[in-house]
Formats: C-alpha cells, structure tokens, sequence
C-alpha cells in the first residue's frame, strides 16, 4: 500500500481556470529570469571567443607554447558549454516563436553556432599555421576538434521549446481537466493530471511537484503528457457526460387528493 506523498507546489504563478484560447505568454518572473540567464549566457561566449582569439594569436609567436593553448582550448570548453546550458533554460522560461523559422532556429540552437563560432577558426588556423609540426597539428587539431564536438553536442537543443509548443499542451491540460494544473517528479519525463496517478504515486517516490505546464518545461523540461492520466480523464468525461444524458426519473412521490374526503 502507498503512502501519503508530500505535494510541493512549485512556483508563485497560480493554476489558471480554463479561458478562451490565446498564445503562451511568459509571467513577469520568468521572463526577467530569462533576460539575466540570456545576459550571463552571453558574457561566458564572449570570453569563450576571447580564449580562442589568445590562443590564435600564440600560433603566430614561434616556439608555440602547446600547454597554454591546451589550457585556452580547456578554458573555451567551459565558458561555451555553461553559456549554452544557461540559454537553452532561458528559452524554457521564454520560448521562441515557430512563426519565423530562422529566427526560431537561431534562437533555440545559438549555443551549436557559437560552438562553431569559438572552435572552428581556431582548428583552421591550427591545421595551416607554419609555427607547427605535423605532430603538433595532430595533437591541437585533435584536442580543439574533440571540444568543438563536445560544445556542439551540449549546445544543440533536441527538443527546443515554441510558444506554439505551449500553447498547445497548456490547452490541451485545460480541456481535458479545465484548468492549468499538472504534478511531476524529479526523475519523471511525463507531467500528470492526477496526483494519484499510479505512475508516480509509488513507494520509491517522496514528493510530487504540481504547477503549470509551463513549470513542469521549465524546471524538467517535461514535455509529455501521461497516457494514463489522459486516458483517465477521458473517461471520466465519458460517464459523466453519459450521466448527464440520462432522463432523469421521477421520484416525487404523488400528491393525494383530498377533495373527495368527507368533512369531519
């Protein structure tokens, strides 16, 4: 038998009753939230180029010092991979537009184009500079060329947020349960309509998070919907709109007639 599990709410915004349909619009808090995320984001990538522009700049000054370009390589890594984990959570608090496909690209997947931005001139100057043996190019080539892939793969977003995206789950929770209220767990990849639901209510599980759709993106990035629970609730809604078609019986009970009573 399970146990009672803790219930934590999570965020300041209140589950919103169902209204009529309109695009997802960030709260204040998120939003604000985002902007910084963004502006952190972007300094950590500006100094990332700089490493690489330093190091750029040491393949002109033989002897090359190898380790201080290995060490600037390493130092680029760190800057572009914190600086893109930090922008794909700021589009989860603020998601892009599918309206404009560029510009929905290049805001959902900027930490792969930076990645190339802060690796690829530098593998370029590596692999044609005369200050370097072919050893030596191998060796730096190698390095900068794994980084490159590693904050490649760290910046690519494989499921990137839209406000469509949104929009869409948002009203497909409010319709099914008319309201904008959802419960997860810290290991889950599903959101739910029920806190008992029996894919989450189980013994290994000591608390269960509730908000909204867009808090469940937010802090899991949970973009799915449990079958369960919507299956559920599409029974539910069944049998109650099965109840309400019923004729309803008449259980009054009949009123006698009392003109034909003789008088006392």
């Amino acid at each position: 038998m399970t146990t009672e599990k803790k219930i934590t709410n999570v965020g300041n915004d209140k589950p919103s009753i169902k209204k009529e349909s309109q695009p997802f619009v960030p709260t204040a808090e998120s939003k604000g939230k985002a902007t910084r995320l963004r502006l952190i984001a972007g300094i950590l990538w500006f100094l990332a180029i700089g490493a690489q522009v330093v190091a750029i700049s040491m393949l002109f000054k033989p002897p090359v010092n190898m380790t201080w370009i290995i060490i600037l390589i390493i130092i680029d890594l760190i800057l572009a991979v914190i600086g893109s984990i930090l922008w794909k959570k700021s589009n989860r608090l603020d998601p892009a537009s599918e309206k404009n496909k560029l510009l929905f690209f290049m805001q959902s997947q900027l930490g792969l184009v930076v990645a190339v931005i802060a690796f690829l001139p530098l593998i370029i100057f590596i692999l044609t500079s005369k200050n370097l043996s072919g050893k030596q190019k191998g060796i730096l080539g190698a390095i900068a060329g794994v980084a490159l892939l590693i904050a490649g793969i760290t910046g690519i977003d494989f499921n990137p947020p839209s406000v469509e995206q949104y929009t869409e789950q948002t009203e497909k929770v409010e319709e099914l349960t008319g309201k904008n209220l959802v419960y997860w767990t810290k290991s889950g990849t599903k959101y739910h309509l029920h806190d008992d639901c029996h894919a989450i209510n189980k013994d290994v599980t000591t608390e269960i998070f509730q908000g909204t759709v867009a808090k469940a993106r937010e802090l899991k990035n949970i973009s799915e919907l449990c079958k369960f629970c919507e299956n559920r609730v599409a029974k539910e809604n069944t049998l109650l709109e099965t109840d309400n078609t019923k004729p309803k019986e008449n259980t009054e009970q009949p009123k006698e007639d009392l003109s034909e009573e003789p008088n006392d």
